[in-house]
């Protein structure tokens, strides 16, 4: 009998096929602290104003997937150990969710706030659950969460600071061999205030940042979703967040300032409308004028 070949098959096809139709939409409503930690303020920019799409695939999405459901199994492996953590409101059942006080459009969601820890019993900590490459995770065995993964470490901070804690329990599962490294944080008030400076440029800056990289060459652009779109190759995709005439405002909602002025929900900010007009800066053509009266900008 002859060997079935091995392939990809329609089988296969199918169950990736499923998760792409199951894909939640990438253009999350805020400017997110898990990202904040991201070196390039451009690259953040862009994120928040749903430039691009990143098109993730089937592989990808499980991948995100295998992250939800450790999340859950370290949370429930430390609650049977005698760890309390508590991981939903109580009166919504929703994920624990902050946000900052002094400005809208900055927010995240807690993994859990746990207290019983073995090495302060009694101190409160913010729980973060995460899973890791084999080669990432000796790397944080060897030099610790600020050095290895500082987009993480500045994630805790953030929510240290929300949630008005000192210290945070860091966990990672290794995917390779599901070893478990565990690591407290204290919190860096210097830190913490100014990520969140950081964070109101990027949302309030009506135009591009800077950005980190040197040329389109540069290894940090490499694996960047707006890549094409920042070394000039093509436009960004057409919301609201793309257009001149929107503007994020300190009460954490958009408005639109063509005609008279009104707030826009994140429904219309993702379908955008027939009179958008991208923000200059955006269009890799030189500006001749623009004539705010008119709506329009040449």
């Amino acid at each position: 009998m002859a060997l079935l070949p091995i392939q990809h098959t329609p089988t296969i096809e199918l169950l990736y096929k499923g998760y792409a139709d199951r894909a939640q939409d990438f253009r999350r409503g805020h400017l997110g602290a898990s990202v904040i930690g991201k070196d390039c303020l451009r690259q953040l920019w862009y994120d928040f104003r749903w430039c691009s799409d990143p098109g993730f695939e089937a592989r990808i999405l499980r991948l995100f997937e295998t992250g939800y459901k450790e999340e859950d199994r370290i949370i429930e492996n430390l609650r049977s150990v005698g760890i309390t953590i508590y991981s939903r409101d109580p009166d919504s059942g929703e994920q624990l969710h902050f946000k900052e006080e002094e400005f809208g459009h900055f927010e995240g969601s807690l993994d859990g706030i746990g207290v019983n820890f073995p090495e302060a019993p009694k101190t409160f900590h913010i729980l973060e659950c995460k899973t890791s490459s084999k080669k990432l995770y000796d790397k944080l065995v060897k030099e610790g969460v600020e050095k290895a993964k500082y987009q993480h470490y500045c994630q805790m901070q953030i929510y240290m600071k929300w949630a008005k804690l000192d210290r945070a329990f860091y966990i990672v599962c290794c995917k390779d061999d599901d070893r478990l490294y565990g690591e407290r944080v204290y919190y860096n008030k210097e830190v913490a205030d100014r990520l969140v400076e950081k964070a109101r440029r990027v949302i309030y800056s009506e135009i591009p940042l800077e950005k980190l990289g040197e040329s389109e060459k540069d290894f940090r652009c490499k694996f960047c979703d707006h890549a094409d779109l920042c070394w000039n190759k093509k436009l960004p995709l057409v919301s609201c967040r793309t257009c001149s005439f929107s503007t994020p405002e300190v009460d954490g909602t958009w408005t639109c300032g063509r005609g008279e002025k009104r707030v826009v929900s994140e429904f219309e900010q993702k379908q955008g409308c027939e009179n958008h007009i991208y923000i200059p800066e955006l269009v890799p053509l030189q500006l001749v004028g623009a004539d705010p009266e008119a709506g329009t900008i040449e």
